[in-house]
């Protein structure tokens, strides 16, 4: 598939050093690899795996696991980290939710991770392809495991969060299970915002986990990356407002350069520090926390809380 440069170019600014010994992007393969490739292919469907250029497609694929991308694969948004490309998208499909029920039988999984790009062209942010995908999922196997990683909403909170709750009031659940995931990313540090995620606002993201977190059957999540230039101060305020808004669950990764437009990386942390920042957020209440160098919010989302670290 052909990628879009994106509308930025950091291409004269190199990386702080080469890649450390300890980021190893395995391509993966085999039997279970190749029957989630061609699930994916079958069903028509987009991967945050691919489109993202996530360093553990590998890995995942051949769990048989894998985080579909909902609403096409452009986005109206121009982050300068992401891999994802930007323009006026002009796909919909109302029919996306039935492939991914599909595809989650085909694939026996239990547990499934659904994002999306921004679409700020739609009046509900794409709200609604993910409640049909939950209501969807749960008509299909009531006991599913559904996790969303969701943009902001910035234009329209408030009514994406309604259009969920209805749906998630009319699927049957299974009682003191956790009945949903809801992630969403404030991805960096508030003052790394302008350069990183141009056309986003840090307390748009707090506000919307704070509206999330409170309410029954939800469960918040949310992602950090690191080696953008942030300081050790400004990450642990980060993880501090993220527990203020009641957010349960956490993952930090490095940020690793998609392509040579993109970002440069400011400092490679070593797997010790992403050990320190996982003690920290157990420390402060997060009840599920992720923490290594190739970490990426949906990796192993599916494990029970207090999972080990990845280093």
């Amino acid at each position: 598939m052909q990628k879009i440069l994106p509308v930025f170019d950091f291409s004269a600014q190199p990386n702080t050093s080469r890649l450390p010994p300890w980021i190893r992007q395995t391509l993966g393969g085999g039997e279970v690899y190749q029957d989630t490739l061609h699930t994916v292919r079958h069903n028509g469907l987009n991967t945050v795996c691919e489109e993202a250029a996530c360093p553990n497609r590998g890995e995942c694929w051949s769990r048989g696991t894998a985080t579909f991308m909902l609403l096409g694969d452009t986005c109206t948004r121009a982050c300068a980290f992401c891999n994802v490309k930007t323009g006026k998208p002009d796909w919909f499909d109302d029919d996306e939710p039935r492939r991914v029920c599909e595809a989650s039988q085909h694939m026996g999984l239990k547990y499934v991770v659904l994002t999306s790009v921004n679409r700020d062209d739609l009046a509900d942010g794409g709200a609604g392809v993910f409640a049909d995908s939950l209501r969807a999922l749960r008509e299909m196997q009531p006991e599913i495991g559904v996790e969303f990683l969701t943009p902001d909403f910035k234009r329209c909170q408030s009514r994406a969060i309604d259009v969920v709750l209805a749906a998630l009031a009319e699927v049957s659940t299974v009682p003191g299970d956790v009945q949903l995931v809801w992630g969403h990313n404030v991805e960096t540090v508030p003052d790394l915002y302008r350069t990183v995620r141009k056309g986003a606002d840090y307390q748009v993201s707090l506000d919307l986990l704070q509206r999330v977190a409170p309410l029954p059957g939800i469960e918040a999540k949310s992602a950090i990356m690191l080696g953008l230039g942030e300081t050790r101060q400004q990450v642990l305020a980060v993880l501090n407002d993220l527990r203020a808004a009641g957010v349960q669950r956490v993952s930090l990764g490095q940020y690793l350069r998609p392509t040579r437009y993109h970002l440069p990386v400011q400092r490679y942390l070593s797997p010790v520090e992403f050990d320190d920042y996982a003690e920290v957020a157990r420390e402060l209440g997060f009840d599920w926390v992720k923490s290594g160098p190739l970490v990426r919010s949906s990796y192993h989302a599916e494990e029970e809380q207090r999972p080990e670290i990845k280093s």
